[in-house]
């Protein structure tokens, strides 16, 4: 039997539900559904920023916060300009969910709790009466006298608009390609860098701010380094996995890096900064007192691996010692093998061709009354908050043409 809604949803993540809420609260006679093939609706809010949901970023002008996506900066900046981060927490604000700002910028509610998120969410549904369907998974669709009909297993829906915003979805993205959309092929964006080296072996869990580049593949990039079990980790290098998405893949995911340690500094002026240092601790071991503020295992790591010997005091270093040494603080190689994602909250670069996407409306250039939002589309961001904006900008104004 064929079930009519007014306007269909399919994807019950952020950008669905934000969607569904704004058509279901501009037009409240429409009859309003999201289709989601998973057993549960908003998985990816639940463990975002680590079960605390990263809702957004603390950056108001358009122009700056469209450079914090690597695809899709030009196409956002008009939408930035209707629809951003002040006016995402007002949005949350007017529903009784207030958001703090923390240091980097990152926005959080202040329950420090996804699950407020979910249930702001959950309870506009409720109120609104948008209906929510689990355990539907899109089989086809396609558009019969300016109605399109969707195929769900055994079931089959028909509606007046239709938005498909189910993220980095390999199958869906095939039907769109059936349906004459291009798809640019998803490779991962955001994740870690995986190297073995003695330097960083026994130093899981030391974080410092950092300057890392990969010269063959002319990216760089600079804040927070985490050194982890597996290899790098933090914001720098999220930030350099994301730019250097494509670049990356090309290489496998084999390349070289450089790290300097001491933002700000160079391997010459750190050499002599070593040399002033040589005659002030004269009498001191090198090994024993960590310079430049640095974490004292990770001095000791790199005071080994200069050819300095525990008991070698700073009188007794030789030119090519503290050459060694300034290398390591500011020029330190590393060889990348591989790299780990987070699987719950995997981010990819690719999706729907842009210049088939009217970014006034979300909707398709090809296919009237079809619309997008979110990671369906092929725009990403760096960590911190910017893949949700997206996801609230694209759904509110889908929202406002769907309704």
């Amino acid at each position: 039997m064929l079930e009519y809604f007014d306007r269909i949803i399919v994807g019950g993540g952020a950008a669905g539900f934000f969607t569904a809420i704004n058509i279901a609260e501009n037009n409240r006679s429409l009859k309003v559904l999201i289709l989601e093939r998973g057993k549960e609706v908003l998985n990816k809010v639940r463990i975002s920023g680590g079960g605390r949901c990263n809702v957004t970023h603390a950056e108001f002008i358009p122009a700056e916060l469209v450079r914090k996506y690597p695809r899709g900066s030009k196409e956002l900046r008009g939408p930035f300009h209707k629809f951003m981060t002040g006016d995402t927490i007002g949005w949350f604000e007017d529903r009784g969910v207030s958001l703090k700002t923390e240091d980097d910028g990152r926005m959080f509610p202040v329950t420090d709790s996804s699950e407020t998120i979910i249930e702001c969410f959950r309870k506009e549904c409720d109120n609104l009466k948008i209906e929510v369907r689990t355990g539907e998974s899109l089989k086809s669709f396609s558009s019969e006298d300016n109605y399109w009909k969707i195929k769900v297993g055994s079931k089959e829906y028909s509606c007046e608009k239709l938005m498909l915003a189910t993220g980095s979805n390999s199958k869906i993205w095939n039907l769109l390609k059936n349906s004459g959309h291009s798809i640019v092929n998803a490779v991962p964006s955001l994740f870690t860098f995986n190297i073995e080296d003695d330097r960083i072996k026994d130093l899981p869990g030391i974080a410092l701010d950092s300057e890392v580049e990969i010269p063959g593949a002319k990216l760089s990039s600079d804040g927070p380094l985490l050194i982890t079990h597996w290899g790098f980790s933090g914001p720098a290098i999220l930030k350099l996995s994301a730019w250097g998405a494509r670049a990356l893949n090309e290489l496998q995911y084999k390349f070289s890096i450089k790290v300097n340690l001491i933002p700000g500094e160079n391997e010459l002026s750190i050499i002599e900064t070593l040399k002033d240092l040589k005659q002030e601790h004269s009498k001191q071991q090198v090994y024993k007192r960590a310079q430049f503020d640095l974490p004292k295992r990770l001095w000791h790591s790199l005071v080994l691996a200069s050819g300095i010997s525990q008991d070698k005091k700073w009188a007794d270093l030789n030119k090519q010692q503290l050459s060694n040494l300034g290398a390591q603080l500011t020029a330190a190689e590393f060889n990348v093998n591989g790299k780990s994602t987070f699987k719950e909250e995997f981010v990819t670069a690719g999706g729907i061709d842009l210049k088939e996407v009217d970014f006034q409306t979300f909707e398709s250039k090809l296919h009237p009354n079809l619309y997008f939002a979110g990671e369906i589309l092929n725009i990403d961001a760096i960590t911190g908050g910017f893949n949700f904006q997206n996801a609230w900008t694209g759904g509110f104004l889908a929202a406002k043409a769907m309704s």
